[in-house]
């Protein structure tokens, strides 16, 4: 059973459909004993990085993410659920995240022709192979929304790259930890041989 986090922002039933499309059970559940139970964890997000870290500490999932997580069980954060695995955020002011991966999550600087948030199709670029990653090819299109980006302090987590006007890291892999920047659940295809990826990682 996959776990998929409902702390009250992201696109749960969408993710939760793309995770039973592969053969999976997904349950979308706030519960502590659901996410210890679970085999794997999903943490989907939209939104703002305060208000996320906001609402997982009212309904007390922190710690429990963290347990699941640091007990080496599959995690795969996408979008907002990969940038609260940072240390900071400059998002509406320095706010706090997780620091599970050291580094910050900043703006996309303004730039002549280029809309912000950066949303729609765009392509990854492959740094490193991943269980995640299985059968993706390199430049394959998924899809985006986010006005920011992470900027980790080690590049060895760093698992896929795109440009938006310049380049930035659209996919981390470290140990247990599995992140998007972009949306699996509305990336089609591409996305639906990811969840089936992370479904299958022990």
């Amino acid at each position: 059973m996959i776990a998929i986090i409902d702390y009250g922002m992201g696109n749960l039933r969408s993710v939760q459909k793309g995770v039973e499309k592969v053969g999976a059970q997904g349950i979308i559940t706030s519960n502590k004993q659901d996410i210890f139970d679970a085999r794997a964890v999903i943490l989907p997000g939209v939104g703002s990085f305060r208000e996320c870290m906001n609402n997982l500490l009212q309904l007390d999932l922190i710690d429990p993410l963290l347990r699941v997580i640091r007990a080496g069980k599959p995690f795969l954060g996408i979008c907002l659920g990969l940038q609260i695995l940072f240390s900071t955020s400059e998002e509406f002011g320095l706010c706090q995240g997780l620091d599970l991966i050291k580094g910050k999550v900043i703006r996309f600087p303004a730039m002549d022709g280029l809309k912000i948030p950066h949303m729609g199709w765009n392509q990854i670029h492959i740094k490193k192979s991943t269980p995640l990653l299985a059968d993706i090819p390199e430049g394959a299109y998924v899809y985006f929304v986010h006005s920011y980006y992470p900027q980790p302090e080690q590049e060895e987590c760093i698992a896929t790259t795109t440009v938006y006007g310049q380049e930035f890291v659209s996919a981390i892999w470290q140990d247990n930890i599995f992140a998007t920047q972009f949306h699996p659940e509305k990336s089609q295809e591409i996305g639906i041989q990811i969840l089936k990826n992370f479904a299958s990682i022990d």
